[in-house]
Order: C-alpha cells, then sequence, then structure tokens
C-alpha cells in the first residue's frame, strides 16, 4: 500500500515508480556532490572528482535522469608505481540523478577537481481549464427531448 493507491491522486503512476527507482539506486557515497539553488530556475549539481581529467568523464542524459560516469585509464607509469599508503581514490563511479519534466541541462565544467553541471527548471505556468457540463453524455441514457450542449473544453 502505498500513498499513490488514494482515489484521489489520479495520473500518477510514473512519479510512483520514478520514486520506486530512486529508492533503489546505489547509496554509495562516492563521489560526493552538492545540489545548490543558483537562483529561481537554476540549479547546480557540483561532484567532487579529484584526479579525473575531462576524457575520463562522461555526461549523458539518459530519459529522465542525468548519468554521470567517471573512468580513469591506467597510464603505464602509475602501474609499476609502489604505493605505501593509497588514501585518493581512483575508482571508475557512476552516479544517477533523476530529473522532473522540462530540466534543460545548459552544461558543465570542470575546474580545481571540481565537476559543474548546470541545470535550468522550467517556469511554472499557472493553468486554468474551464469544462462545459452536458448532463446527458456518457451515461448512455436516451436523450428524452432535452437539450444538450456539446463538452467545451477551452484553456483559459
Amino acid at each position: 500500500m502505498t500513498l499513490f493507491n488514494s482515489p484521489l491522486l489520479l495520473g500518477f503512476d510514473e512519479v510512483e515508480r520514478t520514486l520506486d527507482r530512486v529508492a533503489k539506486m546505489s547509496s554509495d557515497g562516492y563521489p560526493p556532490y552538492n545540489i545548490e539553488q543558483l537562483d529561481e530556475d537554476r540549479l547546480r549539481i557540483t561532484l567532487a572528482v579529484a584526479g579525473f581529467s575531462e576524457d575520463d568523464l562522461s555526461i549523458q542524459r539518459e530519459g529522465d535522469q542525468l548519468v554521470v560516469v567517471g573512468r580513469q585509464m591506467v597510464d603505464a607509469n602509475e602501474q609499476d608505481r609502489i604505493f605505501l599508503h593509497r588514501g585518493i581514490a581512483a575508482r571508475q563511479f557512476q552516479r544517477r540523478f533523476v530529473l522532473a519534466d522540462g530540466i534543460e541541462i545548459e552544461g558543465a565544467s570542470l575546474t580545481n577537481g571540481l565537476l559543474d553541471i548546470d541545470l535550468k527548471r522550467p517556469k511554472q505556468e499557472t493553468r486554468v481549464q474551464t469544462i462545459a457540463i452536458n448532463a446527458d453524455k456518457g451515461r448512455g441514457k436516451a436523450n428524452n427531448g432535452r437539450k444538450t450542449r456539446a463538452l467545451d473544453v477551452e484553456d483559459v
């Protein structure tokens, strides 16, 4: 039983599936990231990707998800290195963010080990819809001589 089983919430099947997908996503904390609101309709995701170059990173939109992948290529010099302590992570990662409908990806930049991805939210429009009522429409009853009006839908 979920919140979306309420008879008052119609057409939220996709939202429920998205929330299930988010709950199942990896809770791995690598790489760490921030999400900040730059202004009313702009967001920025910042990932700490120290040691990764632009060539090691990939950013793609897959449907409603933003996918950031990091894969470092092992160079010949590093294979011969002997570490007494290795505290700097050099592992591959894949980080996914679920995007709302209409979110646009404006661009990305890599500076001092921080990958910034700028997003833009669409402005919310208030939509008012007036629907004319037809008493006999869809009931399967005979008209019985009453006047009926066609169903008119108009956006305001």
